[in-house]
């Protein structure tokens, strides 16, 4: 892992113009210095950030999957920002697509996870409209805590009762049927989950974007071309204005860029 932004010490070319030592600054970085580079800003209350991944050619996805344009690289980085999460907020197409199941505890984020007032694991808050989801998965049935659902007031009465009899808890984020993303940021605050990080999908991560609440875009560009019409990592309407985002770091690996951008 090279850090290209900001230039450290480590990172910096000598003053005769050379290139700096590789084995300083391309090593694999331990969990702790990934999850120093990624820490949640202090005090900002609720943050979202998103993490996903693109192609060179811009898909958010191959065969309906984000797994084919990942690596190790982006794998450790995945697993550490669920670390520093207090809840995974995702929509129930992306549950459906890529077989999600319970975050798992991870004794190397143990003891930070206590130490800042965390459970052992993530929450899983999944939006959904229509709560058409199989609730006999394990995501529902042997979490280590309670699988959160968000759906809106008008949803089915059946499937929020399906849903509350798996052991899930429902969380009404909207007047309707569907969500109101900043509804749903608050209604994670007022239940202790201030650390939010979104998985997507597209469409989800699109609602976001044109309700104003992401704060944070961690993507991960993949050294990969799909071609074909897959989405790419935001759908939906377009926003009137584009949101302008400023470069926080960048990193790479094998290829792999992580930039990391917030909110202007």
């Amino acid at each position: 892992m090279r850090r290209l932004f900001p230039v450290t010490d480590e990172t910096a070319l000598p003053a005769s113009g050379e290139a700096p030592d590789a084995r300083a600054a391309d090593r694999e970085w331990a969990l702790a210095e990934l999850a120093a580079a990624y820490a949640y800003p202090a005090g900002a209350g609720p943050w979202l950030r998103a993490n996903m991944v693109s192609s060179l050619d811009g898909a958010g996805q191959h065969e309906g999957r984000s797994q084919p344009l990942s690596g190790p690289a982006d794998m450790r980085i995945f697993g550490t920002l669920r670390a520093l999460a207090d809840v995974v907020l995702v929509g129930a197409e992306t549950v459906r697509q890529e077989g999600y199941r319970p975050a798992r505890a991870r004794a190397e984020f143990a003891a930070a996870r206590q130490a800042a007032g965390q459970g052992t694991v993530p929450a899983i808050a999944i939006v959904t409209a229509s709560l058409d989801l199989d609730f006999t998965l394990p995501l529902f049935t042997s979490p280590e805590v309670p699988t959160l659902v968000l759906t809106g007031a008008l949803a089915p009465p059946e499937r929020i009762a399906a849903a509350e009899k798996s052991g899930a808890r429902v969380v009404i984020a909207g007047d309707g049927t569907g969500v109101d993303p900043a509804r749903a940021v608050r209604a994670l605050a007022e239940l202790g989950h201030t650390r939010l990080l979104t998985e997507g999908g597209p469409r989800l991560l699109g609602q976001l974007i044109a309700a104003g609440v992401l704060d944070e875009l961690c993507l991960a560009l993949s050294p990969t071309l799909t071609a074909g019409g897959a989405q790419r990592i935001a759908g939906g309407p377009a926003i009137t204005v584009p949101l302008r985002f400023e470069l926080v770091s960048l990193l790479e690996e094998a290829g792999f860029l992580f930039g990391r951008y917030r909110r202007s």
